[in-house]
């Protein structure tokens, strides 16, 4: 009797062993999948995320956020290889740009401010442009990863795709296309980070994701 109560005890003892480690095991695996930033994908959710070929000092990956609300998604049957992104002037793209001629076919950068993300995105679609990015035009900005294009209420619905460049990578962009003299960047949207490690991405200098 004496001998099968120690079996008792010793089996129980093994149980509370495994479960234990069985326990700890499965929560480290769930932290490592909640906080490992490994897998860029997870951490950017929705953003898209586009690279620039040309001009070669600007031969980064960029991230920027979707409209929230209105038009349409860059996803796989939006897939731009070497398209244009051509800044468009005035860069508020308020009014009928200058530039419209550069602009139809290709992507217009533009600049927040002075009028709602639809107008903007509408007046792109307007002058032919096949999408719109809109930046920040301060060279410091401080909130713009709260920002979020959401329908202006007009009921207008416009049929290409819109997102804002997250950081000064619009201010920076612009400035440089102005420096050298180039009238547009050439670019591949969107790309596909699923399988990228956050280390491995191409990030401007002087953005901190």
């Amino acid at each position: 009797m004496f001998f099968s109560f120690w079996n008792s005890v010793v089996f129980i003892i093994i149980c509370l062993i495994l479960f234990i480690r069985f326990d700890t095991s499965d929560s480290g695996a769930n932290n490592l999948h909640l906080f490992d930033a490994n897998n860029a994908a997870e951490m950017f959710g929705n953003d898209v995320f586009f690279e620039i070929l040309d001009p070669e000092v600007l031969r980064y990956t960029y991230r920027a956020r979707p409209a929230k609300d209105f038009g349409v998604t860059f996803n796989e049957t939006f897939y731009q290889r070497e398209a244009l992104l051509v800044p468009v002037e005035p860069p508020d793209s308020c009014g009928w740009p200058k530039n419209a001629h550069e602009i139809e076919g290709n992507i217009a950068l533009v600049e927040r401010g002075d009028c709602s993300f639809l107008s903007k995105t509408i007046r792109a679609q307007e002058v032919g442009a096949i999408a719109v990015i809109i930046a920040d035009r301060r060279l410091v900005v401080d909130d713009d990863f709260y920002i979020e294009m959401i329908d202006d209420k007009t009921e207008r619905t416009p049929q290409i795709p819109a997102a804002f460049l997250l950081g000064i990578n619009g201010h920076m962009i612009r400035k440089t296309l102005k420096e050298l003299d180039m009238r547009y960047a050439v670019v591949n949207i969107p790309l596909n980070i699923t399988f990228v490690s956050f280390h491995e991405m191409n990030q401007p200098p002087w953005m901190i994701w």
